[in-house]
């Protein structure tokens, strides 16, 4: 089962802050009158007013609400964290990395609701997104956009064909992969080209264009209806994408990955943080 952290900020915001406020209202008023009769007119023999007991809820709640709100608004409409769980982004993103989402690039949504109430801007080309699985919304993924509304995408002989024209790959060596990516050793690497945006891919010169199972353009171009995008890993060998399960819905965005802030992975060698890689860009 899946904590849903966003449902537990909103519900923490609305009692810490509920209980803060009713007291304030109906409760803190009255203390403080029964504490100043208590000692006769209300001031203290040294000039200060007389103190009054605040009940340990109400003093938690005061304390804790600030804390709980602030981090509501950081993480809904700011900035949030994610972790890279798998290979599927590399040699961008590595299994271990730490990244930061912006959340408001694509439009501003309402924590748990999702639904977007400000529009800012769309995802453009290139941008690497993070967005809820289509077949599972409790699952978060992260790919690149390959295809806007619009756009006619196809795949063929390891190439992106976008509205008829491929896009441009630059050959760079063969990748060497250390700790979980270890396995991508030997692979193809090269520079893409994809919009404005230049970044590099992995491909296995033997794999087959569609991975088992994906069928999406199996039977040539398809066009990207409006509201909807087409996605991609940069391992395209082995990344579970829109070749197989289709697009991905302007809903279903959650926002635009911008910087790596951490790497752990304990299957490198030494030590399991790549330091090299902390406070990184994502292009």
């Amino acid at each position: 089962m899946n904590f849903d952290f966003p449902a537990f900020l909103v519900l923490a915001s609305v009692v810490t802050g509920g209980i803060w406020l009713v007291d304030a209202v109906m409760f803190a008023p009255r203390r403080r009158r029964l504490a100043q009769a208590a000692v006769g007119g209300g001031v203290l023999t040294d000039g200060s007013k007389p103190a009054y007991k605040e009940p340990v809820l109400v003093e938690y709640a005061r304390s804790f609400f600030p804390v709980i709100f602030a981090v509501l608004v950081l993480r809904s409409f700011l900035v949030e964290p994610f972790r890279i769980p798998s290979n599927s982004m590399m040699p961008t993103l590595l299994t271990g990395d730490f990244i930061l989402v912006n959340k408001f690039a694509y439009g501003l949504r309402w924590p748990v609701l999702n639904s977007r109430f400000l529009e800012i801007g769309d995802p453009q080309v290139g941008d690497v997104v993070v967005f809820k699985f289509p077949q599972d919304t409790s699952v978060d993924y992260i790919k690149r956009v390959i295809g806007v509304p619009g756009d006619e995408i196809a795949y063929q002989n390891k190439t992106i064909y976008r509205n008829g024209e491929p896009v441009a790959q630059l050959p760079i060596g063969r990748y060497t992969g250390v700790g979980s990516g270890a396995e991508m050793t030997g692979a193809r690497e090269a520079l893409e080209q994809l919009g404005e945006v230049e970044h590099r891919i992995l491909t296995r010169q033997n794999a087959p264009d569609l991975p088992p199972g994906c069928r999406v353009l199996a039977y040539g171009p398809i066009k990207v209806p409006e509201g909807q995008y087409f996605v991609m890993g940069d391992n395209r060998d082995n990344s579970n994408d829109s070749r197989c399960w289709g697009f991905v819905p302007q809903d279903n965005l959650v926002g635009k990955a911008f910087g790596i802030w951490m790497h752990w992975d304990g299957r490198r060698d030494g030590s399991p943080i790549a330091w090299g890689r902390l406070g990184n860009g994502i292009d």
